[in-house]
């Protein structure tokens, strides 16, 4: 197959080695219209790379409390129309929330916004109790992302699909207007399972893990690597062309840990430190393989961006 080599896109300055994201807030605080732009706007100011929005629709938590983020799409696309360069995307869009046809519409839409912008996040969806509260069944998760994938990209890639499966139907379904770019917008793939990674690695441009899946450290990162080289060699893919993204937690002044709810996992050692401290562990990623770093700063808000904009000069620096 013909591969499509989109993801791997320089960083915003040539001497950066790879390129760094960051996550906007989802239930860490109640955050309103104005913040989220502001954010995203002093991002693209600053230099960053990429802005990222969580697709979530309740978390609930220990204590009985329940805390819930706006809905993505609807964000993204208000985000792209407020920006200019930034790229942007759902980390990671639950293929589950939306009949699958309809998610490749709303991803062209968004894509269109921005100006060609737009990576599509996909993945299968984790949090049961959203799934419950929102009426999306939570059984047979795997099997339905399988569909609903095969929808999704073959709509973005080929523009047509007649598709009658176990779960999804997309009947003589047709993508129009089509993307503005040859394929639609460069896919990304969340997940280790080895499941989802046979699914996907024939034809995702990227891939993508969590902060714990790696213990927040490069040296989490090669057995991660190995796995993803093993099975896109399993299913005829050049390892290489699938590049390799991980999220990684940063404390910055005033952090305190980062809200969790539903299978929220022990606490793991952030990243912090001086700037040159905090480069040089970003450096490490790069070394590992890794071609953009999503950063989930703790707190998230627009001072830390602000300061986090520190190791940005140091990276910038070479």
């Amino acid at each position: 197959m013909a591969e499509r080599p989109v993801m791997h896109v320089p960083p915003v300055n040539s001497r950066r080695p790879l390129r760094v994201g960051v996550q906007l807030p989802e239930v860490e605080r109640e955050v309103c219209w104005p913040e989220y732009v502001a954010m995203a706007r002093r991002a693209e100011e600053l230099g960053y790379d990429t802005i990222w929005v969580g697709d979530h629709l309740l978390y609930r938590f220990a204590d009985g409390s329940a805390r819930g983020p706006w809905e993505v799409w609807t964000l993204l696309s208000a985000i792209a129309a407020s920006t200019s360069r930034i790229r942007l995307g759902p980390l990671v869009a639950s293929t589950a929330f939306h009949a699958p046809a309809m998610l490749a519409k709303m991803a062209v839409t968004v894509d269109e916004v921005s100006g060609g912008r737009l990576v599509l996040g996909l993945g299968a969806g984790w949090n049961e109790s959203e799934f419950r509260a929102f009426g999306f069944p939570f059984d047979h998760r795997i099997d339905r992302f399988e569909e609903a994938f095969t929808i999704i990209r073959t709509l973005l890639r080929e523009g047509r699909i007649d598709f009658d499966g176990r779960y999804y139907r997309a009947r003589d379904c047709e993508l129009l207007p089509r993307p503005a770019r040859p394929g639609g917008p460069p896919l990304l793939v969340g997940s280790r399972g080895e499941r989802m990674l046979r699914i996907t690695l024939p034809h995702v441009d990227a891939w993508n893990v969590w902060f714990a899946d790696t213990a927040n450290s490069p040296d989490g990162v090669p057995a991660l690597r190995e796995l993803v080289d093993g099975i896109a060699r399993e299913v005829g893919r050049d390892p290489a062309a699938i590049e390799r993204t991980v999220a990684v937690q940063v404390r910055l002044t005033g952090g305190t840990g980062r809200v969790q709810g539903d299978l929220a996992r022990p606490a793991l050692a952030p990243l912090a430190g001086k700037p040159e401290v905090v480069a040089g562990e970003l450096r490490a990623y790069a070394a590992q393989g890794i071609g953009e770093v999503q950063l989930v700063l703790d707190p998230i808000s627009l001072a830390s961006l602000e300061e986090f904009a520190a190791v940005l000069e140091v990276l910038d620096r070479g």
